[in-house]
C-alpha cells in the first residue's frame, strides 16, 4: 500500500468514508475512541502513516509531545527506568503520528520553559516526571491549560490532573510483610530520593507493616538517594556495618539491588542465606530478572507499560480537552525469587 493510495484503500477496507478515516488518524475529537482504535490498528497493519505536515495544517496541532527534564535530574537521561518509560510512551506517540521533544532545562527555568512551549504551540501536551509530595508544576500547568499527564502522583496537591502510578505504599507493605512472615524483625530500606512522592509512599508502606507487627522502626535502617548501583552499594555497606545490622533489605530498584549484591560480596555474605533482599523491579529491558527462579524476590510492575498508558491518557486528553482528569493505579506483582529466606541464626 503506497502513501498516495493509502487513505482511499484504508477507507475501502474498513467500509468507512475517507473523511472518517482521516479524522480518526488526525485525532479529531468527534471520532469515537472505538472507531479511532479500529482505524489505527488497520493503519499499523499496512504501515500507513499520515502526512505529518498536512496533519499539522489540518488540525492546527504541533503533533509533538514534550518531556522536560530539569538539570538536577540529568541522571534520568541515562537512567534505564527513564529510558524504558520513554520507549513505551514514544511507541504509542509514533503509532498516532506524534513526535517526541525531549529537553534538558535548568531547574529555575522549568516553568518558564512550559510557558514558552505553550505560547509557541510547540507541543500539544507534556509528561511530568518525578513528582514531589508538594508538586508545584501541576498547578502551573493547569494554569496554562496545557494538557499533561504525571508519571506518579503528588500526595499534597488539591489540583485535578491526569496521572499513572504504581501502588507504591501497598507494594512495600507487602514486601515488608513477607520478610516479617519469614521471621525478620530488623529490616532495612534503601529508598529513592527523599521528598519524591513514590519514595514517601514506599516508606509509608514499610512503616505500616512494621507497626502492624509491633516492630519498632529504626531510623538508621532507612536510607535515601538517587537509584543508582553505586548508591545501592554504598548504602548497603553503611547498613551492613552497623553494630546491629539488618538481616533483610528492601531496595527501591533492581539497579540498587545489584549494588546491594556487590556489597554483600565485599562483606563475604551470601544473598538470601545471610541477608535477604527484596527489590522493586520495573521489568527493565536491560536488567530483566527472567530466570525460571528469579535471583530477586521482587514487586514487579513494568515501567514501559506505564509509559504506554501515560501516552494513551495524554493523547485522549489532547483529542478531547474537556474530559475529566483520570488516574490509573497499577498494582505490582509480588514475585518470589531466591533472595529471601528466614534470617540466619546468630
Amino acid at each position: 500500500m503506497t502513501n498516495s493510495t493509502n487513505l482511499k484503500s484504508l477507507s475501502q477496507e474498513l467500509g468507512m468514508s475517507q473523511t472518517t478515516v482521516s479524522r480518526a488518524l488526525n485525532g479529531f475529537p468527534e471520532v469515537s475512541e472505538k472507531t479511532r482504535q479500529v482505524v489505527l490498528e488497520a493503519a499499523a497493519k499496512h504501515n500507513y502513516k499520515p502526512n505529518t505536515r498536512a496533519r499539522r495544517l489540518a488540525t492546527g496541532k504541533s503533533m509533538t509531545i514534550g518531556h522536560l527534564v530539569s538539570v538536577s535530574k540529568e541522571y534520568e537521561l541515562v537512567n534505564p527506568i527513564f529510558a524504558d518509560f520513554i520507549a513505551g510512551a514514544s511507541a504509542r506517540y509514533a503509532q498516532s503520528g506524534y513526535d517526541l521533544l525531549l529537553s534538558l532545562v535548568p531547574d529555575e527555568d522549568e516553568f518558564t520553559s512550559y510557558q514558552e512551549l505553550a505560547a509557541r504551540s510547540a507541543v500539544d501536551g507534556v509528561v511530568v516526571h518525578a513528582p514531589r509530595v508538594n508538586e508545584q508544576r501541576i498547578a502551573q500547568l493547569n494554569s496554562l491549560n496545557l494538557p499533561f499527564v504525571v508519571h506518579g502522583r503528588s500526595s499534597n496537591t488539591q489540583e485535578k490532573y491526569n496521572w499513572v502510578d504504581v501502588n507504591n505504599e501497598r507494594s512495600f507493605f507487602r514486601a515488608t510483610q513477607l520478610l516479617i512472615e519469614l521471621g525478620h524483625t530488623s529490616i532495612g530500606l534503601i529508598n529513592g530520593v527523599a521528598g519524591v512522592d513514590f519514595a514517601v509512599r514506599r516508606t509509608q508502606g514499610y512503616l505500616r507493616a512494621l507497626k502492624e507487627h509491633n516492630i519498632k522502626p529504626a531510623d538508621a535502617y532507612v536510607t535515601h538517594s538517587e537509584m543508582t548501583e553505586p548508591n545501592g552499594y554504598k548504602n548497603a555497606l553503611a547498613l551492613l556495618d552497623l553494630p546491629n545490622p539488618p538481616t533483610a533489605l528492601i531496595a527501591s530498584s533492581i539497579i540498587m539491588a545489584n549494588g546491594i549484591r556487590r556489597a554483600l560480596d565485599d562483606r563475604n555474605l551470601k544473598l538470601g542465606r545471610d541477608v535477604s533482599v527484596i527489590t522493586h523491579d520495573d521489568d527493565l529491558s536491560y536488567f530483566r530478572d527472567a530466570a525460571a527462579v528469579p535471583v530477586y524476590t521482587a514487586t514487579r510492575s513494568s515501567v514501559r507499560e506505564a509509559g504506554r498508558l501515560s501516552a494513551d491518557l495524554l493523547l485522549k486528553t489532547i483529542a478531547n480537552p474537556g474530559r475529566d482528569p483520570e488516574g490509573i493505579l497499577l498494582d505490582a506483582e509480588l514475585i518470589l525469587g531466591s533472595s529471601t529466606k528466614p534470617p540466619p541464626t546468630r
